[in-house]
């Protein structure tokens, strides 16, 4: 597949520090970190070397990609930092990192993951809703992980609570390559003012 490379792009990957039970899980997450690095783009993530985390940093690192991790010291020994990254950023608060890990990104995107996970994906995706950022979200269905998920916000679409709009906010799919295609064709230029740094 020939893919623009793009150097200037860097995509935060949010995702579990398990590797769960389905070897579909590490499979799409080695995929992703493999893409990311035939695209020239550099990785954000948690830091973390455990689980889908370091699946997906050791991937981008061997297809040559740039992997920015970001952790705080309460999880560098519960997460097990990666010592082989190209930046590791040791934190006080999981708000700085989370906060640090939305400044250096271009766009965002889910795999499976835990409750952290999930927090991360609904933080950007409140964030965009509320116009700190404009950037592209996108949510990776691996083996139907959040099938059910999404059914849930069609239903609280149904129920008043959402809009179509804010669904819309979020690309979801279950093929690597369209997604990130996806993702970087809704890539904004790059501005001056951080607004996340209001937040």
């Amino acid at each position: 597949m020939s893919v623009t490379r793009d150097p200037s792009f860097s995509l935060c990957v949010y995702c579990g520090s398990k590797a769960g039970n389905r070897p579909a899980y590490a499979e799409q997450a080695r995929r992703i970190g493999a893409s990311i690095g035939r695209r020239g783009w550099q990785l954000v993530y948690g830091g973390g070397r455990a689980g889908l985390m370091g699946e997906v940093a050791d991937a981008a690192l061997a297809a040559g990609a740039r992997v920015v991790g970001v952790i705080p010291e309460s999880l560098m020994r519960l997460e097990v930092g990666h010592a082989g990254l190209t930046e590791l950023h040791v934190v006080h608060s999981m708000h700085e990192r989370k906060q640090l890990m939305a400044e250096r990104a271009d766009a965002f995107i889910a795999l499976p993951g835990g409750i952290g996970t999930f927090e991360e994906l609904f933080e950007v995706w409140t964030w965009r809703h509320l116009g700190y950022h404009e950037r592209p979200i996108g949510l990776l269905d691996v083996d139907g992980y959040y099938r059910s998920l999404v059914e849930f916000l069609d239903h609280g679409v149904a129920a008043g609570f959402m809009s179509e709009s804010q669904m819309a906010m979020v690309s979801v799919g279950d093929e690597v390559d369209a997604l990130l295609d996806a993702l970087y064709a809704q890539r904004r230029p790059p501005v001056t003012e951080r607004p996340l740094d209001r937040i």
